[in-house]
């Protein structure tokens, strides 16, 4: 009796364990990649006092996969680190450029808010190895008290702490608030 209630057990104790082997580690390269998943907007309320006023915040999303699973630094940035980028093109470890679309071209906005961006160490404390996920990005485009909306996209990159850039992906369109 003992016995046949024991033997289900180890079926799928053995099952698990032959499933379970089967994992491998992803091959990425070094480079990361990058791909787009999503643009979200939301409108923020205007609330009271100063700099409260009505806004859209922006969320954009990518997935990426980076084989060695050096993305992302410490916050705040050691200046070694800063300098380095610095020294790289001028960005931190990721990039976004704004396009408006005026008179049927999308024309670059350059935003000093977008020069030196930096996201947090994406495998703190963790072996070194292949990674994959989704980060998202947020921006954020204020109604002022003269504003036209016009159809904008967002091109993105990132890189890893080797200074490996990845591809650059492309967003869909989405109209925002800009002043006149």
């Amino acid at each position: 009796m003992q016995r046949q209630l024991i033997q289900p057990y180890f079926l799928v104790l053995g099952i698990a364990l032959t499933l379970s082997s089967c994992f491998n580690e992803p091959n990425y390269p070094d480079a990361p990649s990058a791909d787009f998943k999503g643009i979200f907007k939301y409108t923020i309320a205007a609330g009271s006092g100063v700099g409260a006023a009505k806004r859209d915040s922006v969320v954009l999303t990518i997935g990426f996969k980076d084989g060695d699973g050096n993305l992302g630094n410490d916050i705040p940035v050691p200046k070694a680190d800063s300098a380095r980028y610095a020294q790289n093109g001028g960005w931190g470890n990721y990039q976004i450029r704004t396009f408006r679309l005026i008179n049927k071209q999308y024309v670059e906005l350059v935003q000093d808010v977008n020069k030196v961006l930096f996201f947090p160490d994406l495998t703190k404390g963790k072996p070194k190895g292949a990674i994959e996920g989704t980060i998202d990005f947020r921006q954020i485009f204020t109604y002022g008290s003269s504003f036209k909306m016009y159809p904008t996209k967002f091109q993105i990159k990132i890189r890893d702490r080797s200074l490996n850039e990845s591809n650059v992906v492309e967003t869909d369109t989405i109209s925002v608030p800009f002043p006149n």
